[in-house]
């Protein structure tokens, strides 16, 4: 007897998250970027505007363009599965953090440039991935990834002119890391 071949929904929470990246870019080209200045990035302004809580969250799914959504989705959708098999409704609080945390740090450093993107995250999710194992402890995994790419991000932040935010990058890394310690002493 054969078996039937089907399509299913694996990860619900990483597929919301890509659909709304997607969304936010078609945004930005309907909308001549202005959606993306608006809502999908996030910058210095009052913190008496309402609107800066919201980019605060939102400048996550806001993107650059195709390239820029494409690179950050791939390990969104390569990582984002077993992250959400794994720790389950958890891993909103992982995004939800890092793009606050991420963004105020931002906001408070460069308030004059724009930061939109799903780096911070991917980063958080690269970390969180190399702590996620069965055994309590740090793993030898994740020390060499945070020493490979600590050094990485430290190295091209300080040997290249870019419009590559390594801030944010650190930032959602170790916010990843730590959510992940936090979560396995649970």
């Amino acid at each position: 007897m054969r078996k039937k071949f089907t399509i299913y929904l694996n990860a619900p929470l990483t597929m919301a998250f890509v659909s709304i990246c997607i969304i936010a870019l078609g945004l930005d080209y309907l909308t001549n970027g202005k959606s993306t200045v608006m809502v999908f990035s996030t910058y210095g302004s009052s913190w008496f505007n309402p609107m800066t809580y919201v980019r605060l969250l939102c400048h996550v799914f806001g993107h650059g363009g195709i390239n820029h959504l494409i690179s950050n989705m791939l390990y969104i959708l390569l990582l984002g599965p077993m992250l959400e098999e794994k720790y389950h409704d958890r891993l909103m609080a992982v995004i939800t953090v890092t793009a606050i945390i991420t963004g105020i740090v931002h906001n408070l450093i460069q308030p004059n440039i724009l930061l939109l993107g799903a780096s911070g995250v991917v980063f958080a999710f690269i970390l969180l991935a190399s702590i996620t194992g069965k055994e309590q402890g740090i793993p030898i995994t994740l020390i060499l990834v945070a020493l490979l790419w600590l050094g990485q991000e430290f190295y091209t932040g300080f040997t290249s002119a870019d419009n590559i935010s390594q801030l944010t990058h650190i930032i959602g890394g170790v916010s990843g890391a730590i959510m992940g310690m936090f979560f396995k002493k649970r």
